[in-house]
């Protein structure tokens, strides 16, 4: 399993198109892709459980890859957040 935290800069938070993005990215990687911002938790491939996190800028989630090929669906997660949040 890989994590990392990522602070969201985008001032809408995570909103429906990034979300969305998120989702469709998060469903073709091999990898099972968690969202955890507190307590909460979502599963990345979830556009309505990923929304139901509430993200605003400046809070930082935690995301968690297992399953195959972590390290570079960490990659390209990495790089959609930095790009889009």
């Amino acid at each position: 399993m890989i994590k990392f935290d990522y602070t969201i800069n985008d001032e809408l938070g995570i909103h429906a198109r990034p979300a969305g993005s998120l989702a469709k990215l998060a469903k073709s990687l091999c990898s099972t892709i968690t969202l955890f911002k507190g307590e909460k938790f979502a599963d990345a491939s979830k556009l309505l459980a990923v929304m139901g996190l509430n993200v605003k800028q400046g809070d930082t989630v935690t995301v968690t890859i297992e399953g195959g090929n972590e390290e570079k669906s960490e990659e390209t997660l990495r790089k959609f957040f930095e790009e889009n949040l």
